[in-house]
């Protein structure tokens, strides 16, 4: 990138010399409001349908033509999208227009890049953009030769990230994969060798699950978060009040720090382990074996749990039934025996995350230097009027 640099600096000193122009950007576009398209209303068809992070659909029909710049209004306010078709911005975004011509709108979506707009957010439940502050930011306009090269050269440079990026997670996955299998290697050789007994996970616990909540008991947002199937092991999106919390938690049963939680619908078998952090389960989809630690311990159930073949009934909708899991049978070594294998079972987990951190830092690392030369390459001397004024 340093001969690049080089070149936009050589091409800097042929055509302005003195310096560039710094304009407000309202002075050289607007920012349109898309128009609202439900989801109901989306026919399908050729023409993507964008919202404030990019694509959501396609529709039969467009409201702008491609190539475009897409700004976030609504939600995601402030991220930008590069949208070379024909296309339907709705009103959760904003689209570029042009004044005139003496700006490329690509140049326009890599400079946008760098005005850092997610942090220009309005108060409210929602954040959004207020398109009016973006006015008075101002924005060097190089010569459009110069803002041709520019763009020629991250053009290219983002393909060649993209390029990479998608080498690296192709390496993750591999690594990943071959850990898997080692993985599974182990879980059946330290989890049934030489275990002379098993016993039913209903002599491990009770199987247990929280008090149920009711529809009109949750709220959007509040103190305690409410963990339904959907969101087991995600980020919630609903919540129950602090009283509720403290009576039910208190009055019904309630998983202790430590218990292995399951998902008993939908993707069966999912493993959360409690942290002991408030918070709310939704009754019968997720439960816990209440074991005690001296016959098994949780770290072995959460690993155990991996291995079982679950049996579920129902439709559409798998379900995992308190009968059938309390008869399902378990390998149980002595403790002493359970902990060795915790301890290497935990070391693999370790292995596999290392994996991920390294590979995964390497993309950052990669995506901040391109982050850093972009903002050098799209970094100029103002025109020498412009310091009179200071």
């Amino acid at each position: 990138m340093t001969a690049h640099q080089s070149k936009i600096k050589k091409l800097n000193a042929e055509l302005c010399p003195a310096g560039v122009e710094f304009k407000e950007l309202g002075t050289v576009i607007a920012l349109e409001y898309g128009k609202p398209l439900k989801e109901s209303e989306r026919g399908g068809g050729n023409f993507p349908v964008l919202g404030s992070n990019g694509r959501i659909g396609f529709h039969s029909s467009y409201l702008i033509e491609g190539p475009c710049v897409i700004v976030g209004r609504k939600g995601c306010a402030g991220a930008v999208v590069w949208e070379e078709q024909n296309c339907y911005p709705i009103d959760t975004a904003f689209f570029v227009k042009k004044q005139n011509d003496e700006i490329s709108l690509k140049y326009l979506f890599y400079l946008f890049q760098t005005l850092n707009l997610t942090s220009d957010k309005q108060d409210g439940g929602v954040p959004g953009l207020n398109r009016n502050n973006v006015y008075k930011i101002k924005i060097p306009i190089p010569p459009l030769a110069v803002q041709e090269t520019i763009v020629k050269i991250l053009d290219t440079f983002t393909a060649l990230e993209a390029e990479l990026e998608a080498e690296l997670e192709a390496e993750l996955e591999a690594e990943l994969e071959a850990r898997k299998k080692q993985y599974e290697y182990y879980y059946k050789k330290l989890l049934t060798a030489n275990v002379s007994s098993h016993i039913t996970l209903n002599e491990v616990g009770k199987v247990s699950m929280c008090k149920r909540i009711f529809k009109n008991e949750t709220l959007a947002s509040g103190d305690i978060p409410f963990y339904k199937i959907g969101t087991f092991g995600k980020e919630p999106n609903a919540f129950i009040s602090q009283n509720i919390y403290n009576e039910y938690r208190k009055k019904f049963s309630f998983p202790k720090k430590g218990d292995v939680l399951l998902s008993a619908s939908g993707t069966i078998g999912r493993r959360v382990i409690y942290n002991g952090e408030p918070a709310y389960f939704q009754d019968s989809n997720i439960i816990w074996i209440d074991n005690d630690e001296k016959k098994v311990l949780n770290k072995f159930l959460y690993y155990l749990y991996a291995t079982v073949e679950w049996k579920t009934e129902g439709g559409t909708i798998q379900r995992l039934y308190n009968d059938n899991l309390k008869k399902i049978k378990i390998p149980v070594p002595p403790i002493a025996e359970q902990e060795r294998i915790v301890k290497i079972l935990d070391k693999f987990d370790d292995l596999v995350n290392d994996i991920s951190i390294g590979l995964l830092a390497e993309l950052n690392a990669r995506r901040k230097q391109y982050e850093y030369y972009r903002d050098k390459l799209l970094t100029f001397e103002p025109l020498e009027a412009e310091y009179a004024k200071q």
